[in-house]
Formats: structure tokens, C-alpha cells, sequence
């Protein structure tokens, strides 16, 4: 009974969710261009913090050396 229930809410949460985000994209006083660039600068940024310990604390610069220890070993 309890895992039901909790699916339940998490249902209702990911609905309300849905609708508040597609009420937001339509809306005519909405933003949508910007809300979609800072959404994509939020997955851009949470991708580079999670790549950051597999590739020296900063990714890879233009010039293929790891920005962390000066060279690719």
C-alpha cells in the first residue's frame, strides 16, 4: 500500500510539473527562447561538473592539453 501511494504522489508532482512548464512555454508574456537557453546552460553546466573528475577538474581545452595538469598522459 505504501509504494502505491508514493507513486501516486510522485504522479501528481510530475503532472503539475508538466503543465506549469508547458503553461510557461506558451504563455504570451513568456520567454521561451530564454527559458530554453538557460535550460540548456543548467544540463551544459551539471555535464561539466560531472565530467570534471574524469578529466582534470576542468575538461579539455582547445589545444588537447588537460587544463588540471598541463599535459594528456
Amino acid at each position: 500500500m505504501g509504494e502505491q501511494l508514493v507513486s501516486s504522489v510522485v504522479t501528481v508532482l510530475v503532472a503539475i510539473v508538466g503543465l506549469a512548464i508547458i503553461a510557461t512555454l506558451v504563455s504570451k508574456n513568456a520567454n521561451t527562447a530564454g527559458i530554453l537557453t538557460a535550460g540548456g546552460r543548467s544540463f551544459s553546466g551539471a555535464l561539466t561538473a560531472a565530467e570534471g573528475p574524469v578529466l582534470g577538474g576542468f575538461g579539455m581545452n582547445v589545444a588537447g592539453t588537460n587544463s588540471f595538469s598541463g599535459f594528456m598522459q
